[in-house]
């Protein structure tokens, strides 16, 4: 099956898009912050990312068959807003001194996540562990969260 090029390159711009978004608002927010609260805001960004990876995924089929660019990108940018790596994008540059590696890690690691789900297609990728490697996913970041979460509350490193 022919993928469109043009919904890549929509793919690949909005996961930039976004991760410059979350980028910015870790930052901003940070700024705010006293450095132990600032560790308590990353310890949360990254437990409500690894909820987002427990949370089931169900997709729901469009009822009608829109096509349009525009339209996909607003559910796309909608949907990787309010995703578990963007939630770790927020963490890393909340507490990063200098937050363009954030920016630049999410920005490729969304950008590959996209590529290799238009190019493996839907039907292929139905038949992967998601499930699974979301949850491992999910572990990681509950353990991280804890530690940095009880460094910010206890300083015990």
């Amino acid at each position: 099956m022919r993928r469109p090029v043009p919904l890549l390159v929509l793919g690949v711009a909005l996961a930039a898009v976004t991760a410059g978004v979350m980028t910015y608002a870790g930052v901003s927010i940070a700024q705010l912050m006293p450095p132990r609260a600032a560790w308590m805001l990353v310890a949360l960004a990254l437990a409500f990312a690894a909820l987002e990876l427990f949370w089931p995924v169900r997709v729901k089929r469009a009822l009608e068959p829109t096509r349009s660019l525009g339209a996909i990108g607003l559910v796309l940018a909608w949907r990787q807003l309010g995703d578990g790596a963007r939630f770790a994008i927020f963490a890393f540059a909340a507490e990063a001194t200098y937050p363009i590696p954030a920016f630049l890690g999410g920005a490729m690691g969304g950008a590959l996540a996209v590529a290799v789900g238009w190019a493996v297609g839907a039907q292929k990728l139905s038949q992967w562990p998601l499930r699974w490697s979301r949850m491992a996913l999910g572990v990681a970041l509950i353990v991280a969260a804890l530690f940095i979460g009880l460094n910010a509350r206890y300083g015990i490193w």
